[in-house]
């Protein structure tokens, strides 16, 4: 089995072999006074190659998908780019992604590639596939404003789809542990029988062998909530084998913070797996002081030869749902059953209550805001609702002349969904605190939307339009908290090395040509919570996969996205 993975083997010679012999011959025919012609050549760029180091003058040559010359090509392309006064680097990649639905409505991926992401990583507990009956029915009935048909059962068979469908980025997903669970487990409060474990982890190493990346949690969630740390070791042994990375959401950001990077730690440690914290953070003022504790602990484990990474979006408010408001325990068998309970009258006063009290059991996103003034309603499926979309929960319950406890379960209720939210949780410092350490990648959390259509319907948090652009922008050249080529390789090589894939994430022969040219000067976000439609600014070209699919800051159409396939997949 490879360490690495490339989407593009032959039985005969590897794809890595073809581009080598290629860049010979090229360099064979310049010797004997030949102009090979490319099909694109960057000239006169300022080229961060992904790795970090300082930048270099130079051109860059491109032939069918891959990188063939990085320097002085001397020979035309068939397009000739000229980038002078730009800066030219690996396509970036986009470690949690939430476009799993917003791609089957909108192929083009617009507020990402606007930023110049080429790669979706998604998996955040929950995947697109393996598809029991019962979770493919759920599905369909918690589509809200983007419908599509479920013709595809495996997750592999999802991103296949992706693509045939067309799609502007390269995709490729974790398997969520929460989907798998569902499988199997249903939503239930316990813990999987022998033969129950033994089935979820032969649905991981099929989803293993077929590409993913490997074994996503979201543990603040149920019913990922009830999955206990030996239900998540069992898993990441199945995954392990196949150079799988375990990636989670915490099951606390807040309040057991630490012990939560703990479980991660132990995971990692019981399985041999690399470990990677999904957008890493302390939930709530009162838990701020806790982040250089974290950031000490991983750096400590780091040194001992644990391979523990983190990602981060540049942002300080959260987004996800009501759910987030209320203890799991209410919310066990699903969102009918939750529904159902919240109109209870004696359900409903346990739950108020407890929505109102502060806990280490359960993490709640309402309390670690703060105010009901710092939550924000976000999204909604019924049309009633979405008058309330970009209002705070607590001018709604205003309008509503209900608590705030009351508004909440009222609109999960009435809007058939745990109703989207942004919650603002995170402490400014602790981005910067975060993002200087040199094993911290960015994700948006977010899906990838358009400033036109279906996607007007909801007002989503601004890191969905500016999360890449913001690091460029904000923390590289306007706080100086990172240079650019080390902002650069944040983005690129760095999330390419953690998920071991081959020819991705750098600029040199071989490499596929996903590629960015960016002005450093002007690149920026530009979405606010106010004004969330925003596509950022600064991104002129876009190339994926020897495509241009940007040029000129106007996206061509083009939709050359390829499933990019995990270190252990063997078709």
């Amino acid at each position: 089995m490879s360490v690495f993975a490339s989407e593009d083997r032959s039985p005969s010679i590897s794809a890595r072999r073809r581009v080598h012999h290629a860049v010979i011959g090229l360099a064979t025919l310049l010797a004997c006074g030949g102009s090979p012609e490319y099909d694109v050549v960057i000239r006169n760029g300022t080229l961060y190659d992904g790795s970090g180091r300082a930048p270099v003058a130079g051109d860059l040559a491109i032939a069918g998908d891959s990188i063939v010359a990085v320097g002085t090509v001397a020979g035309r392309g068939r397009l000739e780019v000229d980038a002078t006064g730009y800066a030219v680097s690996p396509g970036f990649i986009n470690m949690l992604s939430w476009a799993n639905e917003s791609l089957l409505e909108d192929g083009r991926s617009m507020s990402d590639i606007m930023q110049g992401v080429t790669l979706e990583v998604m998996g955040e507990g929950e995947s697109m596939g393996p598809l029991s009956d019962t979770l493919r029915a759920d599905m369909r009935a918690q589509q809200g404003d983007i419908r599509y048909p479920i013709t595809w059962r495996t997750l592999r068979g999802y991103l296949d789809s992706l693509v045939a469908r067309g799609v502007s980025t390269n995709v490729a997903s974790f398997i969520g542990a929460t989907t798998v669970r569902i499988n199997h487990i249903g939503w239930d409060d316990r813990a999987p029988t022998a033969a129950e474990l033994a089935a979820m982890q032969a649905e991981v190493r099929q989803a293993m062998e077929e590409g993913a990346m490997g074994v996503g949690s979201s543990l603040i969630y149920a019913p990922a909530f009830y999955a206990k740390t030996p239900e998540l070791v069992a898993l990441m042994q199945a995954a392990a084998p196949y150079g799988g990375m375990y990636i989670s959401h915490l099951r606390s950001e807040g309040a057991r913070l630490e012990e939560a990077v703990d479980e991660l730690m132990t995971i990692a440690r019981e399985t041999g797996a690399r470990a990677e914290i999904y957008h890493l953070k302390a939930a709530g003022e009162a838990n701020w002081p806790k982040m250089a504790r974290v950031l000490a602990r991983i750096d400590s484990a780091r040194a001992a030869g644990l391979e523990i990474t983190a990602d981060i979006y540049p942002y300080t408010a959260g987004a996800t749902g009501l759910d987030a408001a209320m203890p799991p325990w209410v919310q066990e068998g699903g969102y009918a059953a939750w529904a159902k309970r919240l109109q209870d009258p004696a359900v409903r006063r346990k739950v108020a209550e407890e929505m109102r009290t502060p806990t280490d059991q359960w993490e709640s996103l309402l309390l670690a805001s703060g105010s009901p003034d710092r939550v924000v309603l976000s999204g909604f499926k019924a049309d009633s609702l979405k008058p309330y979309t970009g209002k705070t929960l607590a001018a709604v319950a205003a309008l509503r002349g209900t608590s705030v406890e009351e508004t909440a379960m009222d609109l999960v209720i009435k809007d058939g969904s745990r109703v989207g939210t942004i919650y603002f949780i995170i402490d400014e410092d602790n981005i910067a605190a975060q993002l200087r350490k040199p094993w911290v990648s960015v994700g948006s959390d977010a899906g990838s939307l358009a400033s036109e259509g279906v996607f007007l319907k909801s007002s989503p948090h601004p890191r969905a339009y500016g999360s890449f652009a913001r690091v460029l922008g904000k923390y590289v050249r306007d706080d100086t908290v990172l240079t650019l080529e080390e902002g650069v390789r944040r983005m690129t090589s760095l999330p390419a090395a953690n998920l071991r894939l081959a020819r991705r994430g750098t600029l040199a022969p071989g490499s596929f040509a996903d590629i960015v040219i960016f002005n450093p000067a002007t690149i920026r976000d530009n979405a606010t919570f106010e004004q969330p439609h925003q596509y950022a600014s600064g991104v002129r070209d876009v190339f994926v996969n020897g495509v241009q699919v940007v040029r000129n800051g106007e996206h061509t159409g083009a939709k050359p996205g390829r499933v990019v396939l995990g270190p252990g997949a063997r078709r």
